[in-house]
């Protein structure tokens, strides 16, 4: 039965059943129940309803519900995996075409020089592959751990910020968002924002300090901002070809309705860099 269906029962049963009682009781019971003992029958009548009928069908309700949620966590997972898979083609098969076009110019070197240079371009980027592959494997696993557990910020959050501080980054981690506030694909979707800008922390910033800050604004808006302390980002990073990193995440908070802002060097340091990403309360939204 759908949701839809048991909210319309539970709404109009309690209804009907009154009026049914009423025109009986006024139609062909009052020669036999007075208008006292009728009133005090009807609560009593209502009340035997609710607990026999209505309490299965908020039961029923509850049911429907918990699979809709269970559903949606699936729902999110499978397309985390599609935005995985078009990040891999974009990211890992991009960088693998350029390893290709480097071997052949290291079959070309003539002078020691050449070999020299070729292979150190070689080694850089068979790291940039494989700490790709880790990213895709940890995001993934993230993704399972989010439709499982239905607490998609404690376990994965937790494991980056282990893998900074096993690199000599400090960690802090300052989440005060609801579970309520997001839908399961908005808690994804943000969950992979934060992981990548920490990642991106790891691979460039050298930073000593990194801070994740999350918290709700207004009634259904929230804000979440990840700084670092490190070198910061070179002028025109952002758009730069072959920085991926922000683009992805630029894409993945607009696709969601969010705003986000890249500010490398911070506004509060001469270092450093930010990654903040907002949704507006929608109280905000009506303000002229």
């Amino acid at each position: 039965m759908k949701a839809s269906t048991i909210k319309r029962l539970i709404l109009w049963t309690p209804t009907v059943l009154t009026a049914a009682w009423e025109y009986a009781r006024h139609t062909f019971l009052l020669p036999y129940v007075s208008m006292d003992t009728g009133n005090v029958i009807s609560p009593i009548l209502v009340f035997l309803v609710t607990v026999t009928l209505l309490s299965k069908l908020f039961a029923m309700l509850e049911n429907v519900q918990e699979q809709l949620r269970r559903e949606q966590a699936v729902k999110a997972a499978v397309q985390e995996r599609d935005q995985m898979a078009r990040e891999l083609h974009d990211g890992i098969s991009q960088s693998l075409f350029l390893l290709s076009v480097k071997l052949d110019r290291l079959d070309r070197a003539e002078s020691p020089e050449e070999v020299k240079q070729a292979s150190e371009q070689i080694r850089g980027t068979v790291r940039h592959v494989y700490e790709d592959v880790r990213e895709a494997i940890a995001s993934l696993r993230s993704a399972d751990t989010a439709a499982e557990s239905g607490m998609p910020w404690l376990q994965p959050l937790q494991d980056a910020a282990a893998e900074l501080e096993e690199s000599g980054t400090s960690t802090e981690i300052d989440w005060q968002l609801p579970d309520l506030l997001l839908t399961s694909r908005e808690k994804v979707e943000l969950l992979a924002i934060v992981r990548e800008a920490l990642m991106n922390v790891r691979k460039h910033a050298s930073a000593s300090l990194v801070s994740v800050a999350c918290r709700q604004v207004g009634a259904d808006g929230f804000r979440c901002v990840v700084a670092d302390d490190g070198l910061g980002a070179s002028p025109g990073a952002e758009s730069a070809k072959g920085h991926y990193g922000v683009r992805m995440m630029r894409d993945r908070a607009e696709g969601a309705g969010w705003s986000f802002r890249f500010q490398s060097p911070r506004s509060d340091l001469e270092t450093g860099t930010s990654v903040e990403i907002m949704r507006q309360p929608s109280d905000a939204k009506l303000k002229p």
